[in-house]
């Protein structure tokens, strides 16, 4: 995590929701209120952010009655959230966490043979839009996460000794229906926290449009990912029922004011279900959706990602076969789209995309 600079009257202009205090503008209150001087903040978050330590109490650098305070207003444990159990493959590690309320979550990192690590974090446990290839969907919403519980993912990962390199909301819940995510957001890229690059951060959505709106506003440098997945309204529609809020031709728009607005490269994920969205018809006509976008879709790049089987999809959904994969990968280069086949991580573990369903017993 990259060493944080902090200044004392920095979280008075945090901007977090009005509803929502973080604990980390909590403890600048009491810090505050209490007078203490400036360099008592610093140490604070020093401590949690370069030096890992994961309880008040062993923050040693401090009065043993500020420590006692801290511990008191929110118990010793830093984080809010608690790990449950851990599975492991060689490229993925996916953790069940328990949220305060007993909820749970889950989390993966992803590590790549560059050396570098990317985190997928959840928003929500549970999720209540229903798409149906996927097995968060099939929990329904439970409840959204705090700005803290989104963000103490990565930190509980911190404090396991990882880098955090980049990160992407694309665990469980969508992102964009969590006020909080937007809070969560101004936490890991404040530079006395997280201190993250917004350009490290990617949030994924199912097309809610007035969120894309608002992140294009709030957050122009974090990237942007729609997953579309058919590039026919009426076949989204049945396999992701939010379609027929925000169809096609609406999200298409949508795009086009994102990508004018941030004059960032922006991601469409297309997951390819074999015999349903994989057809050379369904290539050639997202690539023509895509080719009739601002500036082209010079801007836009496609994300095919093979599906991941699960025992809560229907049936009749399977995994594309790599050739097929490759010619439809193949069409819409040839149509001038630019697009990649993500490698895949974690199937063996449940870890991969849409897989995420917080259902299996602690260790």
């Amino acid at each position: 995590m990259p060493k944080t600079n902090f200044r004392g009257n920095e979280f008075s202009a945090l901007g977090l929701n009005s509803a929502y205090s973080s604990k980390y503008t909590r403890i600048w209150q009491i810090l505050r209120d209490a007078g203490a001087p400036d360099f008592r903040h610093r140490q604070i978050f020093k401590a949690i952010f370069q030096d890992r330590i994961t309880r008040f109490s062993d923050m040693v650098a401090l009065p043993k009655p500020l420590r006692l305070k801290l511990a008191t207003e929110f118990g010793d444990e830093i984080l809010s959230l608690k790990r449950v159990a851990t599975k492991e493959s060689e490229q993925a590690e996916k953790t069940l966490y328990a949220l305060p309320s007993g909820e749970r979550v889950e989390a993966v990192s992803l590590k790549f043979q560059a050396g570098w690590e990317s985190f997928c974090i959840s928003s929500q446990s549970g999720c209540g839009f229903g798409c149906t290839f996927c097995a968060t969907g099939k929990l329904g919403l439970l409840r959204n996460m705090t700005a803290d519980e989104i963000t103490d993912q990565l930190l509980d990962f911190h404090f396991h000794g990882r880098t955090i390199d980049s990160v992407s909301f694309m665990g469980m819940g969508e992102a964009l229906s969590n006020v909080h995510t937007f809070d969560a957001l101004r936490l890991m890229t404040h530079p006395a926290l997280f201190a993250l690059s917004p350009r490290r951060i990617t949030v994924s959505t199912i097309g809610i449009v007035p969120q894309m709106e608002r992140l294009a506003s709030d957050f122009p440098q974090v990237n942007l990912t729609l997953s579309l997945h058919t590039p026919f309204n009426e076949q989204r529609t049945e396999m992701m029922p939010i379609s027929r809020k925000y169809p096609i031709p609406m999200l298409m728009e949508a795009l086009d004011r994102h990508v004018r607005e941030t004059r960032r490269k922006t991601y469409i994920a297309y997951v390819l279900i074999r015999g349903v969205n994989d057809t050379r018809d369904h290539a050639k006509a997202l690539a023509k959706l895509i080719n009739a976008r601002f500036q082209n879709g010079r801007l836009l790049h496609v994300s095919l990602i093979t599906f991941n089987e699960i025992a809560s999809a229907p049936g009749s959904f399977a995994r594309s076969k790599n050739s097929s994969a490759r010619l439809f990968q193949n069409i819409l280069l040839q149509n001038n789209v630019k697009t990649t086949i993500r490698a895949s991580f974690g199937n063996d573990i449940d870890a991969a995309c849409g897989q995420l369903s917080a259902n299996y017993a602690s260790s």
